[in-house]
């Protein structure tokens, strides 16, 4: 069954194996979404009491560089957003609203987390 895909053996066809070699940033692309992504973990990091784990990850999709910021509350599950940024973006620099508006969100989803598995039988310490 080797060889039975529709592109096996057809000059120029797409590896599929292979990362889309042409969304490859340039350094000062890449230095540039570091920074972005670098000052969304440090807005939501604001955002959140400690005891919330706050990591990124930048990577290549499909679409080309991909960002990803996750937050893993203290219970409940991890929510993440990620984003395929438009080297045009990256140029200029990404929105300063917009990565406070992806920090506020994050924020606001882990803490909802933390409220949905802890539930209303939580005693409090102090009025």
């Amino acid at each position: 069954m080797n060889g039975n895909t529709p592109f096996a053996g057809v000059p120029d066809a797409v590896d599929t194996d292979q990362p889309n070699l042409s969304a490859e940033l340039t350094g000062d692309q890449k230095q540039q979404l570091r920074r972005a992504v670098a000052s969304i973990v440090a807005q939501t990091r604001e955002y959140l009491p400690e005891g919330y784990a706050i990591g990124s990850e930048l990577s290549y999709d499909s679409n080309g560089p991909r960002a990803t910021v996750a937050v893993h509350p203290p219970a409940g599950h991890a929510v993440s957003a990620g984003f395929n940024p438009d080297t045009d973006d990256l140029e200029s620099g990404l929105d300063d609203e917009d990565r406070r508006e992806v920090a506020r969100g994050l924020a606001a989803s882990a803490a909802m987390q933390v409220m949905a598995a802890v539930g209303d039988g939580m005693t409090p310490t102090a009025r």
